[in-house]
């Protein structure tokens, strides 16, 4: 759902433009809580996230290679925004799907430069919120189980991507360069964006919940998804969510020892760690894992996405949005990366394969650079305000 250039006029695209420095403004100081650079960091995981907000862009930006058709003639891709906010909180998936946009933007002629704030604003703001707010109430009322976790998973992001189709809708009503019916915008963006959210729902969940299998605390949607704490029972491992001192039922891990509430010892040798405790392991090997599987779906499966227009070039087509779209000439149209390939490379196998892979790796080192200065400046702005 890239806008390009020539679809809003230019007062509303420097609207949305203001807003969105806005919003990315709000989520910088937001995300010192989430990547570890606030006193409380630890208490929220941020130690943990910081090291996978880089691979959730770079991810973002792969994954958003692989076209899958929805329709005839119709494609859709991922948005990301549920994605983003999910693994590493809301404040940190706005600046996920920014940097994202903004790489696709000025390296590969992706989305419209003068509609960046429209791009940022649509498919990142919106969608994360509208993920983020639909997923908090529905872990509420779902089981505090992965399952639940999935689950509200799959249904935030299903929302999240008719939810920025409509808000496309509305700036276009407000700055749209072509008369035409807005009703009929807003129900072929709608139609159309639904199958697309479907797709949405399936990746975010399918990628969701593989993350919970293996490090469920690097979710930052998880915190507080726990499993019942074990104890050693004549040499068997047994449920002991409540345990009875002196009279009183009390959560595990608090014992009362001489009328005092204190930590209970280790869980023996062997005991699994509940889920969404604080993490001892390195996630190194996660990383890589995640760098690794990136470079291959942008790099190999990117070949196989499917060339037919995205959902909103298809509804531009067919409603006249586009009339004067062809006005505009990309301001890096000439990039040795535009549209997805290497300039001089004859085969668009290896020329859009190479395209992929140097996309992941400097959305990877902007995206993660950026969350570490985020990061280092907060705890230095609170060491200051210490002082």
């Amino acid at each position: 759902m890239h806008v390009p250039d020539g679809f809003i006029n230019a007062p509303v695209s420097a609207a949305a433009g203001v807003a969105a420095a806005a919003a990315v403004a709000v989520s910088l100081r937001g995300a010192r809580k989430e990547l570890g650079g606030h006193p409380r960091a630890e208490d929220l995981g941020g130690d943990r996230l910081a090291p996978l907000a880089g691979l959730v862009a770079a991810f973002v930006f792969a994954v958003q290679m692989l076209n899958f058709p929805v329709a005839a003639g119709t494609s859709g891709h991922l948005l990301g925004g549920a994605l983003a906010a999910i693994l590493v909180g809301p404040w940190t998936g706005v600046l996920c799907i920014a940097v994202v946009l903004l790489m696709q933007g000025v390296l590969f002629a992706d989305g419209g430069l003068t509609a960046l704030g429209v791009n940022i604003t649509v498919m990142g703001v919106v969608t994360v919120v509208t993920a983020h707010l639909l997923f908090r109430g529905l872990r509420l009322v779902l089981p505090r189980t992965r399952g639940g976790v999935t689950a509200a998973t799959f249904v935030a992001a299903l929302v999240s991507v008719p939810a920025s189709a409509a808000a496309f809708t509305l700036i276009y009503a407000i700055g749209g360069t072509t008369d035409v019916p807005i009703g009929k915008v807003l129900t072929a963006m709608l139609g159309v964006h639904v199958l697309i959210g479907i797709g949405e729902a399936v990746i975010t969940a399918l990628t969701v919940g593989a993350v919970l299998a293996v490090r469920p605390d690097l979710v930052h949607g998880a915190r507080g998804l726990t499993a019942p704490l074990k104890l050693r029972v004549d040499g068997e491992l047994v449920d002991a969510p409540k345990l009875r001192a002196d009279g009183e039922l009390v959560d595990a891990p608090k014992l009362r020892a001489d009328g005092e509430l204190v930590d209970a010892p280790p869980a023996p040798a062997g005991t699994p760690a509940p889920a969404g405790a604080p993490a001892t392991r390195s996630p190194r090997k996660f990383w890589i894992g995640g760098v690794v599987t990136a470079l291959v779906l942008a790099g190999v499966v990117s070949f196989y996405a499917s060339a037919s227009p995205d959902g909103l070039e298809k509804v531009a087509a067919d409603q006249g949005i586009d009339a004067k779209a062809e006005e505009y000439e990309h301001a890096t149209a000439d990039s040795p990366l535009a549209d997805y390939g290497v300039k001089g490379v004859e085969s668009a196998r290896l020329s859009g394969g190479l395209a992929g892979v140097i996309g992941v790796g400097l959305t990877l080192a902007v995206g993660t650079g950026a969350f570490w200065a985020a990061r280092r400046r907060g705890r230095a702005a609170d060491t200051g305000a210490r002082v």
